[in-house]
């Protein structure tokens, strides 16, 4: 919205004070390593240490692997279910009962061998629907591990460039110290010759202890932003981390602005609410097929024998097959406010992806006001 209301496509924006210029390019694609842009060999090595060490971005992945899981589990139910059953069990009949005509003895031997096959079929589409489920479950889950990367690497890249600000704060404060003891030492040597006043030694001792009061709450301010580095890094806050300056790092000269049309395809927050509106309107689906009649298909055949040697012969073969026609009647009207949840959070589902519409748009917008700005400060 910004570049389309604003200046033109390619517009030169303000220059720094090297004269460089940055120039912004709406619709251009940003690259997936973007940091390099800075030209820092050592923030890129900082940024595939990091990538490659985050439990954030790890765990990400694994959720991306769960998800991915639970959907070839749920297409299951699609096939058959098919098990196989042994069971050898010895009897006892007992004597007010005739012996058992098959060996005229009390006392004999069932060697039972049987599949049990079983199927569902999917009429009203049910389990198709909790496929959609849980493939907009991966969707997002994808899409999550995109946002834990992007944000990794943002946060990282703004933590360094934190660092090496907060580094130049230090060295300009503690130059401005040096300056003033220096300009101290000399007030002291004058006094001692008469041409100042006690009352210009304060002024300045005043002044010399104001300037060292900066410089704690600035080493204290460096000391947390390598301890975030560390830790979006996936390291502890004593193990060594990159010494960085803002000599080190290269304003970007060109920039790509994306248009809010395109947001949709980029961001991954949207895409990450898409694909839970996605799965709420499947859920729909699920709850309406769990209200309506179902049918399960079973078989089970098998051999049932004295002895196992006997178990395949004529004459032992058994089987059974069956059908089950099911229409659930009353459960308390559970099923009924299920569907009606399922309904209510499709809608949530669709509320919140028009919120992380106008989010993304505005984020976009502030940011580009903030370079802009930021460009215009350096002049």
């Amino acid at each position: 919205r910004f570049a389309q209301g604003g200046q033109p496509a390619g517009t030169v924006g303000t220059a720094d004070p090297a004269g460089a210029v940055q120039t912004f390019h709406p619709g251009a694609d940003i690259p997936a390593q973007w940091w390099m842009l800075f030209h820092s060999p050592a923030l890129d090595r900082l940024i595939r240490h990091a990538l490659a060490n985050s439990p954030t971005l790890d765990a990400a992945r694994h959720a991306l692997r769960v998800a991915d899981e639970n959907r070839k589990a749920q297409m299951g139910p699609l096939y058959p279910s098919i098990s196989v059953m042994y069971n050898p069990a010895r009897f006892k009949t007992s004597r007010t009962y005739s012996a058992v005509p098959a060996n005229n003895s009390w006392l004999y031997t069932v060697h039972t061998a049987q599949l049990n096959i079983a199927y569902q079929p999917d009429i009203w589409g049910g389990v198709r629907r909790g496929i959609e489920v849980t493939t907009a479950q991966r969707d997002s889950a994808r899409y999550q591990l995109e946002a834990t990367y992007l944000t990794l690497t943002g946060n990282l890249v703004q933590a360094v460039i934190a660092y090496a600000a907060l580094r130049a704060q230090i060295d300009t404060v503690q130059s401005l110290i040096a300056s003033q003891q220096r300009i101290l030492d000399s007030s002291v040597r004058q006094q001692a010759l008469g041409q100042l006043a006690d009352a210009d030694i304060a002024q300045q001792r005043a002044q010399l202890a104001q300037d060292q009061a900066l410089l704690p709450p600035l080493q204290q301010q460096l000391a947390q932003q390598h301890d975030q580095i560390a830790a979006l890094a996936g390291d502890m806050p004593d193990d060594p981390t990159p010494d960085f300056t803002l000599d080190g790092l290269t304003l970007p000269r060109d920039l790509p602005v994306s248009l809010p049309a395109r947001l949709i395809d980029q961001r991954p927050d949207i895409k990450v609410a898409e694909a839970d509106w996605h799965a709420a309107c499947a859920q729909i689906g699920v709850a309406i097929a769990n209200r309506l009649p179902n049918i399960q298909l079973n078989a089970q055949p098998g051999f049932a024998a004295a002895s196992v040697g006997q178990m395949f012969a004529p004459g032992y073969g058994q089987w059974m097959i069956a059908g089950t026609l099911t229409q659930p009647l009353f459960q308390g009207f559970q099923l009924l406010h299920q569907e009606r949840a399922a309904r209510a959070a499709y809608e949530q589902a669709a509320a919140q992806y028009r919120a992380a519409v106008v989010s993304a748009v505005q984020d976009v917008t502030d940011s580009l006001v903030a370079v802009r700005t930021d460009a215009s400060t350096l002049v």
